[in-house]
């Protein structure tokens, strides 16, 4: 009989009777004989206490009642998840998705469901960081459809989060703001909207609204974040609060506003054990150290190569890396270097290959600049009409349009004729809702 089919009852009838011990002797002296033999004609589920002191009267472990599964083999898959969450955080997402993959294909895990939600959950990080998002986003969603706030509010909060950023990620905005809109809505109807995970959903659909460029929005809902985190107290709920609302400074042009935030944030990084997360907020603060004070674009540049190193060796994956790149390139253009930030745009957009990334639309706009820099006018416009298209087709609207303009003012420089700048104007115009 497989793991998992047997039941409870039969179970622990078979070791009673293999083990020549009668009902009246298993009960004696915490249970009656007749509560055994309810037990074992699955009449009554035990609680889990009386399960652990069956157990041990039967000489096996708790986990082989419930599950049918040897201790021995349990051992081994917990081996094998420890190994590919090892694998995940030192950057090895091929290697931590095989191990990962490995847990799933073991038919004993069906039967121990717990140690199955960690595989599943494990597998889809490793999907993202290894840049699968369509089967990541495919295992997200069938965890949230599995998963409840009832049963464990921060696990299911972590669901919503990653499936809004591996949507957000792919290019699809809207879809992204409907899961986190969705699931906050949820929370704060059960009151559960103080908590860790009510301000991580927000913070996620605070990401949203700014690329879907609803910057009235996302300017509210920051400061309704703060206020929440600021009411919980807790290092992680206020981190992200000040991470997202530093985004928000940033996109509104408040640079140093966002710096005050971002250098709130920063001190709360590090006590948290979520290397990625510590390792973005690293490149958004140097994102605004470049933006906010430029004659600092060396110090920034250096806090960049540091981050590329710890990520490198962490459970980052490509985009993250691709990130990186782009805001290495930015500082290099800042320096006045265009050649090397040329050098790094094409790094981070052979890292994403072909597929639809705001990730490779950010490198084009990158790669762009440094186009322009060099005086290569055709590589440039080339460059940055695919990159608005791009963030266009992505529905990151308020990127798009400064793209589109951004190539207007390029066409209007080089003396092009007026019905492609023309054109470009009306691109910008649309996609900021004109």
């Amino acid at each position: 009989m497989v793991a998992g089919q047997e039941t409870l009852g039969q179970r622990i009838r078979a070791l009673r009777i293999r083990q020549g011990v009668s009902q009246a002797q298993l009960a004696f002296p915490e249970l009656s004989d007749s509560y055994i033999s309810l037990i074992e004609s699955d009449k009554r589920v035990p609680a889990p206490s009386v399960i652990e002191l069956l157990a041990a009267k039967l000489n096996c472990s708790a986990t082989y009642l419930v599950s049918g599964v040897s201790e021995e083999v349990v051992d081994e898959l917990r081996v094998t998840l420890d190994y590919a969450e090892i694998a995940l955080q030192n950057g090895a997402a091929e290697e931590a998705r095989a191990r990962f993959a490995e847990v799933l294909s073991n038919t004993d895990a069906v039967a121990l469901p717990e140690l199955l939600q960690q595989a599943r959950w494990g597998h889809a990080l490793a999907l993202e960081a290894a840049g699968a998002l369509e089967e990541a986003i495919a295992e997200l969603r069938q965890l949230t459809a599995e998963t409840s706030p009832e049963a464990d509010l921060e696990q299911w909060a972590k669901v919503h989060v990653a499936l809004s950023r591996c949507l957000r990620e792919r290019g699809d905005i809207s879809a992204g703001v409907e899961v986190a809109e969705e699931a906050l809505r949820k929370l704060i109807a059960s009151g559960a909207d103080s908590t860790d995970g009510a301000v991580h959903l927000g913070a996620s659909l605070l990401a949203a609204y700014i690329e879907r460029g609803d910057l009235v929005r996302a300017r509210q809902l920051a400061d309704q974040l703060i206020a929440r985190a600021e009411r919980i107290g807790s290092p992680r709920a206020k981190m992200a609060a000040y991470w997202e609302a530093a985004y928000v400074a940033e996109v509104r042009g408040n640079y140093e506003e966002g710096m005050e935030l971002a250098e709130r944030a920063l001190p709360l990084a590090g006590a948290m054990d979520d290397p990625r997360s510590a390792h973005r907020l690293r490149m958004v603060y140097a994102g605004l150290l470049l933006r906010a004070r430029p004659e600092q674009a060396e110090q920034a540049r250096e806090m960049l190569l540091r981050i590329r190193e710890q990520i490198d060796s962490s459970s980052a994956g490509e985009i993250d890396v691709a990130l990186c790149l782009v805001e290495l390139a930015r500082a290099e253009i800042v320096l006045g270097r265009p050649a090397e930030a040329v050098t790094l745009a094409h790094e981070a957009l052979d890292l994403l290959g072909d597929s639809p990334r705001r990730a490779g639309a950010w490198a084009l706009t990158v790669l762009g600049e440094a186009y322009v820099r060099l005086g290569r006018t055709e590589d440039a416009v080339e460059v940055l009409t695919r990159a608005a298209t791009l963030m266009e087709e992505m529905e990151s609207s308020r990127e798009a349009a400064q793209a589109w303009f951004d190539l207007a003012e390029l066409l209007g420089e080089t003396g092009a004729a007026d019905g492609p700048r023309l054109g470009a104007y009306r691109r910008a115009l649309a996609c900021a809702g004109l």
